[in-house]
């Protein structure tokens, strides 16, 4: 009978401390929240710190944009630096420190409040104080965000590369053509081309329609110089400048030409993978052209005999293009070994070589 009392009045003492320490930890976490700081829509460093841009500017949150304009300006007269007197009415104790302090901060409340988008971002801070790093990232995106819009600025520098593109290309053309004036094999068949069309037929000019003979011959060479232009088909990097390969309209018609790529290789497979048809000249050239991994203006700039040997060879053939192409290594080999001017380097090489070179100094 001893024990049990004992035991019940044990548990009656082992159930007091429990019961304090209880209280003590919830005394302790009342204290610790208690201590918080309240939770406070204005943050130092974003719109006007801690202060309320509307109480800055004197107007609550329902003023209209032209209420706070007028406001804006009222305020700015008083305050503005060039326009500020110490001891006039309505600025007694403030400085020109103060002033100027105060100048930007009405300025940085109108430029928040004057802006649909950066107010309504201002009116959730003020209701939504807890969200702190939501109110960063809408303040600083929308001050890191450029004035201009992007889509601009890329649609100008592509209209800025493509006029540099056809210039460039305008102007290479146009050197070509100076060029080819002065090689005989195309001047004489202008020539003969103008002589035929009679273009060159020199009239006699009589009075006062006499022409010198300076005016003559410019007239001439301007004629030879279309002939060359309309005759000759310059194809590859210099040819004749086409508004569509420029950059703006790549991109424009870029669907286009997608469609139409994909309508080839669609008819490629169909053609020639599973109707198994034979290659035309055309595909012919397209494979071989594949094979020897150049662009279309670079085979473009070879002649038409070479295209021909090509065929004649049946490059397209990846077996045979293999054999073509180590013979022509093996050319390229036999040629520079009977190279004179390979030779003497070789000599060169061998008595001087690159390591008895001396660098004078200035």
């Amino acid at each position: 009978m001893v024990a049990p009392e004992e035991r019940s009045g044990g548990g009656r003492r082992s159930g007091c401390p429990r019961s304090v320490k209880s209280w003590w930890r919830l005394a302790v976490l009342l204290l610790s929240v208690s201590s918080l700081p309240a939770v406070s829509a204005l943050v130092e460093g974003l719109y006007c710190g801690k202060e309320v841009c509307y109480d800055v500017l004197g107007v609550t949150r329902e003023a209209s944009k032209s209420e706070i304009a007028r406001a804006y300006r009222q305020l700015a007269r008083r305050y503005h630096p060039d326009r500020f007197r110490p001891g006039e009415p309505g600025s007694e104790g403030e400085t020109l420190e103060t002033a100027h302090t105060k100048f930007l901060l009405i300025a940085t409340a109108y430029e928040t409040l004057k802006d649909e988008d950066t107010r309504r971002d201002y009116n959730y801070m003020l209701d939504h104080p807890e969200e702190y790093y939501q109110h960063y990232y809408a303040y600083y995106r929308r001050r890191l965000a450029p004035k201009v819009d992007v889509r601009v600025v890329v649609l100008v520098t592509i209209c800025a590369i493509s006029i540099f593109q056809y210039y460039s290309w305008h102007s290479s053309y146009n050197e070509v053509i100076n060029y080819l004036m002065t090689v005989p094999k195309y001047r004489i068949q202008a020539t003969e081309i103008a002589k035929q069309q009679g273009l060159l037929n020199r009239s006699k000019e009589k009075g006062k329609n006499r022409r010198s003979k300076e005016e003559i011959r410019e007239q001439e060479e301007e004629v030879i110089r279309d002939i060359i232009k309309n005759k000759i088909d310059i194809k590859g990097g210099y040819q004749k400048p086409n508004l569509s390969d420029i950059l703006l309209c790549q991109i424009v018609l870029f669907p286009y030409y997608l469609t139409n790529y994909v309508v080839w290789y669609v008819s490629w497979v169909y053609r020639f993978t599973i109707c198994r048809e034979e290659y035309g000249d055309k595909e012919k050239l397209y494979i071989i052209r594949r094979h020897m991994k150049l662009s279309q203006s670079q085979f473009d700039r070879l002649e038409e005999n070479t295209k021909q040997t090509f065929l004649d060879k049946q490059l397209w053939v990846k077996e045979n293009f293999e054999v073509y192409r180590k013979e022509q290594e093996e050319e390229m080999k036999v040629k520079m070994a009977t190279d004179t001017r390979m030779k003497q380097y070789r000599r060169w090489m061998k008595n001087e070589g690159p390591g008895r070179l001396t660098f004078i100094d200035d």
